[in-house]
């Protein structure tokens, strides 16, 4: 067990499926995991381990924000000795190209986070996912005929910014949207020698200003979870 884990080291599957609401991952383990048996629920950040199609795998929340993913990742990559995690979470669109729900495979993201230079001294700026995972997410996706828009993104410690320079980023970086959790997954699989993925779905938009309401982002995400759920087959 670790300060913020309360499952035994056998209790973690290698592969973790991770949204960032709990309540997500309560979601996943109930209408598609048989067998599933919750593992922790320590400061209400649940884990459920069960079977898909007699893979075994577990579903946990990381929480917002990049400090929150980060210390449940680098538990379960350092203590729980979990292979890979795939972050599945909803991303705010940067420009009108990309329409509510389309689907997102993050191949990098770039923060102005100091995540990285905390945590061991990196002064990278853009992190990349893991090539093997993301060629296996989209293996799955294609078999079941899911499109899938391969982006770089911004990884944002601030979610309300009193001058928002979204428009700058998509300019100079190319990032496509914006999330808050990706950075730290990326760096601590780097750092542990691990895989990474993120998986988003858009559900907003800063240009064109549509978006969905919590209810839906919690239950409407059915893509999203099924192609994380059909890529742990893969591995």
């Amino acid at each position: 067990m670790t300060p913020h884990i309360e499952a035994n080291k056998e209790d973690i599957a290698k592969t973790v499926i991770m949204p960032g609401d709990p309540l997500r991952a309560k979601f996943i383990a109930e209408n598609y995991l048989e067998d599933a048996k919750l593992v922790n629920q320590v400061r209400g950040m649940f884990a459920y381990t069960g079977m898909y199609k007699d893979h075994r795998v577990t579903v946990m929340g990381s929480g917002m924000g990049m400090p929150s993913i980060g210390i449940y990742s680098y538990e379960l990559y350092k203590e729980y000795d979990v292979d890979q995690i795939i972050r599945i979470g909803t991303a705010g669109a940067y420009t009108k190209d990309l329409n509510l729900y389309d689907l997102l495979l993050v191949q990098k993201c770039f923060s102005e986070s100091s995540y990285g230079r905390s945590q061991n001294g990196s002064e990278e700026m853009m992190k990349e996912s893991d090539f093997s995972l993301n060629f296996h997410i989209q293996e799955a996706a294609s078999e079941l005929g899911k499109h899938l828009t391969i982006a770089t993104i911004h990884s944002s410690d601030v979610f309300y910014k009193e001058n928002d320079n979204f428009q700058e980023l998509y300019q100079k970086y190319g990032c496509l949207a914006c999330e808050m959790e990706s950075f730290a997954l990326f760096h601590n699989a780097k750092v542990l020698g691990k895989k990474a993925a993120c998986l988003l779905t858009i559900s907003d938009n800063l240009v064109t200003k549509e978006e969905t309401t919590s209810i839906e982002r919690q239950t409407a995400l059915k893509d999203m979870i099924e192609l994380a759920l059909e890529t742990v087959l893969k591995l």
